[in-house]
């Protein structure tokens, strides 16, 4: 290790999911981060979003699959009256048990300063909270 390379760098990505429910690839903020913390560097990468109606996913995007994975929440959690939690948007309990089913964080392998994913994944933030449109991701490089 170089003099001036640090073992732990971080960032916080601030996002704007808007008033629907979203699933946001941050495959490539998070290749541009390593980018610069990994310097080619082999580590892990950890992704965590500091809310507690907010979840991490790694998924294949684009072909369905972001959008099944809404559906499936959907049913699994509906926006109903059925919740304890009340406050906020009708149904917006669900979005508090969110993160038992997909949790707010992943830890990722870097590889040669690269995400080390298969050919098909994507790391999504998965948003439900319609309520909450303003979202932090911190991106940390351990290596």
């Amino acid at each position: 290790m170089s003099d001036h390379a640090q073992p732990f760098r971080t960032t916080v990505l601030r996002l704007a999911t808007g008033s629907q429910e979203t699933v946001t690839d941050l495959t490539r903020a998070c290749e541009d981060f390593l980018g610069e913390a990994a310097a080619g560097g082999d580590g892990l990468l950890n992704v965590f979003v500091p809310h507690a109606t907010a979840g991490i996913a790694v998924i294949e995007t684009g072909a369905g699959s972001d959008e099944d994975l809404l559906g499936a929440l959907a049913s699994l959690l509906p926006a109903d009256d059925r919740w304890r939690h009340r406050h906020g948007s009708p149904g917006h309990g669900r979005d508090h048990v969110l993160p038992a089913f997909l949790p707010p964080h992943a830890t990722l392998p870097v590889v040669a300063g690269r995400l080390a994913l298969g050919t098909w994944q994507s790391v999504c933030l998965v948003d439900t909270n319609k309520d909450n449109p303003d979202r932090q991701v911190r991106l940390s490089f351990l290596g």
